[in-house]
């Protein structure tokens, strides 16, 4: 009862409190366990060791059931899920905000953390009679729920959690008068020599001496951690105060900024790029994915060179330009990594700034941030056609081991789904711009950035189904499915081109267009953005249908903030039987649907 009341504080952590009723079950059945170990005369030993036995074969019951032996025998599968989800609910507790969403790794944590406290509870306060020592791990329950929260457990929590404490020491002091005439014989008998055992009042004192460290001591440690759950100051904070940005974690970060109260301006660039539209932003990129969630590799950095290396992959046949870009960025946006164009070709900024050449991103060290950088870019402005990304040759051998890469606990489903949608392409280009276009216009998908990021090896799959998202999950689910196609692919985090502002070229970039989007490989043109995300961002000039030869389709970009909606155009061939992929070539005939360009959040 006291575990559960004081429990009780967890609640509001998560969105959900279905997992709380079923939590209350297993507590039940593993003290009942403890009580008729107890009532058979059992060691001590024996009676803490069942009941850790029930609580083991408890959790493999409800969340390793397809791995246990027999269905709930933890053997060595079991236990590696176990490691799964307290690794995906640290990830999760790191990667949201409160209330989260109630994720696998999640419930695992709540249920099992209470799980444990409530063993620890029964042990100090039945087996060992000692209920006063049990207020300890009630504290520090209490104290995980209160350091978390943004304003406290609250005071209601607060005295359901003392409530049980008191009904705790209520119970012990009516068994100790029941038990009194037996504990004075045991007094009695006690051996000659020996010393006095320490008086109820010291005891007491001690307790709640330590009791007192602990509740000072947890709330104040527990908002140090980074990210998420534990931490209410990074991601640029809540309101429009101060405080520092940071775009680096993009479970965390990136939702911050699309859900904050009061937008307000990270940067201001000017450009004398033709097509200002399809100027993302790139920050990092993501080229790790182990299932549970993406991340930058760890790679070697150098010093920065006067000139970039030319971009992986990139032929001379493919058309390019020369954009340069002029950044200003805002004393309150403060991150590692520097807001560029890509690909960047030269780079000159002030400051200890290093080059990774792989992701071609420059990291800050020894504490640089971008808080009011001013730096000035040049970059290429690659575009290629859609024949030649259709007839891209295979990617190295390097690349395709290390981009197309997946996990064994992918959900089945995500490959699937994958082949379903693609069902038909001829080359990985027209895979690739089916998996786009399922996902921003015929799959059914909904924007929303309140819905958690999620992670975990369901992640996609659970984002597949529900199909309603911000961009890290198109972005993320997009690159996942390519890769299960052999399709080299990564994410890219950064910026979308803001709005414009004064001058033509001159744009303003807010919190509000934190972006993610996929980038995928083909051979002869390097890595190549994407836009599955609905509504937001610009998709690229190469992914929609060319004008036929004698045609009066305009190919004329369109410029930020111009377009008046988000859904994307369903102008249809003259030939409705024409294939996808033909249209996509110019091959059918009659007018092509133009580039929709959405701004704002996201």
């Amino acid at each position: 009862m006291a575990t559960a009341l004081s429990a009780a504080a967890l609640l509001p952590l998560v969105e959900s409190g279905t997992w709380f009723a079923l939590c209350l079950l297993l507590l039940a059945l593993m003290t009942g366990a403890g009580a008729l170990a107890r009532q058979a005369q059992l060691p001590r030993a024996f009676v803490v060791a069942i009941q850790a036995l029930v609580g083991l074969l408890l959790l493999t019951l409800v969340f390793a059931r397809p791995q246990a032996l027999a269905g709930f025998i933890p053997g060595p599968e079991a236990m590696r899920h176990f490691g799964e989800l307290f690794e995906a609910g640290q990830h999760d507790v790191r990667g949201y905000t409160i209330p989260a969403p109630l994720t696998d790794g999640i419930t695992f944590l709540l249920i099992g953390g209470v799980l444990v406290v409530g063993l620890v509870v029964d042990t100090l306060a039945v087996t060992f009679r000692a209920a006063s020592a049990a207020g300890l791990p009630l504290l520090a329950l209490y104290s995980v729920a209160t350091g978390i929260a943004e304003d406290g457990a609250g005071w209601f929590l607060f005295l359901l959690a003392a409530g049980g404490y008191l009904l705790l020491l209520l119970a012990e002091s009516r068994d100790r008068v029941a038990r009194w005439g037996r504990v004075f014989g045991v007094r009695a008998t006690e051996g000659r020599g020996k010393p006095p055992k320490l008086s109820p009042v010291r005891n007491g004192r001690r307790i709640g001496a330590l009791a007192l460290g602990v509740a000072l001591v947890v709330p104040l440690a527990l908002p140090a951690l980074d990210g998420g759950l534990l931490d209410d100051k990074g991601g640029g904070g809540r309101g429009g105060g101060g405080g520092t940005i940071s775009a680096v974690n993009p479970l965390v970060s990136l939702q911050d900024a699309l859900n904050q109260p009061d937008d307000r301006e990270v940067l201001r660039y000017r450009t004398d790029a033709a097509n200002i539209s399809d100027l993302y932003l790139r920050i990092v990129s993501l080229d790790k994915f182990d299932g549970t969630s993406w991340s930058p590799s760890e790679r070697r950095i150098t010093e920065v060179p006067d000139q970039l290396p030319q971009p992986t992959g990139l032929s001379p046949d493919v058309a390019t330009g020369t954009v340069t870009t002029s950044v200003q960025v805002a004393g309150d946006y403060g991150q590692d990594w520097l807001p560029l164009p890509y690909p960047a070709s030269s780079v000159d900024i002030n400051g200890r700034w290093r080059y990774e050449p792989v992701g071609r991103t420059l990291v800050g060290e020894r504490g640089q941030t971008t808080r009011n950088a001013s730096y000035r870019v040049e970059s290429l402005d690659v575009r290629p056609t859609a024949r030649q990304l259709a007839n891209a040759q295979p990617a190295p051998e390097d690349i395709r081991r290390t981009y197309t890469a997946v996990p064994g606990n992918l959900p089945d489903v995500v490959e699937a789904t994958a082949r379903e949608v693609t069902k038909g392409a001829a080359n990985d280009y027209e895979r690739a711009v089916r998996l786009q276009d399922w996902f921003a216009y015929d799959g059914g998908f909904t924007y929303n950035t309140r819905v958690g990021a999620g992670s975990g090896p369901q992640a996609i799959a659970r984002f597949l189904k529900q199909k309603e998202g911000f961009c890290v999950h198109f972005s993320f689910s997009m690159a996942a499915m390519a890769r299960t196609l052999g399709i080299p692919a990564r994410v890219a985090i950064g910026l979308t081109p803001g709005t414009q502002t004064g001058d033509e070229g001159t744009m303003s970039v807010s919190l509000r267009d934190a972006h993610a989007w996929p980038e995928l490989y083909f051979q002869g043109v390097g890595w190549t953005r994407f836009e599955p995300t609905p509504s937001r961002g610009t998709t690229p000039e190469y992914t929609q249908p060319e004008a036929p030869e004698g045609g009066t389709a305009s190919t004329a970009p369109e410029q930020p903030g111009t377009s008046e909606s988000a859904a994307p155009s369903t102008s249809a061939s003259t030939d409705p039987s024409c294939p996808a992929a033909d249209r996509r070539l110019g091959e059918c005939g009659g007018p092509s649907p133009q580039a929709v360009v959405a701004h704002g959040d996201d």
